[in-house]
């Protein structure tokens, strides 16, 4: 369980194909903490730490992994969002979020407004479903307030702090970006779907074990 409040950035050191599966190498500030077996949310995604190399920390990500996070078009020198998994008796200060990717969306603005960036994200439609005006939504692992929903986007503002904290200083538009909706609203569109037959309910996400 993560709580999308961005510890620290990092940095890609290598990710290589391992048939349909792959391996990301990262260079992590707070590697000297982590031990094989850790949970760490990667630009969101929940993944575990596979190996403890010299030149940094190794992640192996499952076919399931590519296919739905945006994983696979990292690149070297890319900044990544870190966050270890939350520990009993932290303190709560972002929303419920599990590390489970559920689609992929695109960022379409990026802009600075006095001091402030307003930052628009398009949703594929199974998310937007799940969000509502001043809700919360996982952006690459941040968690978010929903300024405003559009027809097919979110739209959010971006404030000093989390811009200078997370890897969307370095960010594009055109960029893929992992987004994971609510939690409690997944669960209430599951029950609504099993008692009222809704379609088109979210299908489900992904961790690094292929859940």
């Amino acid at each position: 369980m993560f709580t999308g409040l961005v510890e620290s950035t990092g940095s890609v050191i290598a990710l290589e194909s391992r048939g349909e599966q792959a391996r990301l190498v990262l260079q992590i500030p707070f590697a000297g903490e982590l031990a094989l077996g850790d949970s760490v949310a990667i630009n969101g995604c929940c993944l575990t730490v596979a190996d403890l190399l010299p030149q940094g920390i190794a992640f192996d990500l499952l076919a399931q992994t590519l296919r739905v996070t945006s994983l696979g078009a990292l690149r070297e020198g890319s900044l990544v969002n870190l966050e270890r998994a939350l520990q009993v008796g932290d303190r709560f200060g972002g929303h419920f979020v599990q590390g489970h990717v559920d689609a992929t969306g695109c960022i379409t603005r990026l802009e600075a407004q006095g001091q402030d960036h307003v930052f628009e994200v398009s949703l594929p439609p199974a998310i937007h479903r799940l969000c509502i005006d001043k809700g919360s939504l996982s952006v690459d692992g941040i968690s978010l307030t929903i300024a405003q929903l559009a027809p097919a986007a979110a739209i959010f503002w971006i404030t000093p702090h989390t811009w200078l904290q997370t890897h969307l200083h370095a960010a594009r538009v055109g960029q893929p970006v992992n987004l994971e909706a609510d939690m409690l609203a997944k669960h209430v569109d599951h029950l609504l779907e099993a008692r009222l037959g809704t379609e088109g309910r979210l299908t489900k996400g992904t961790t690094d074990s292929g859940a």
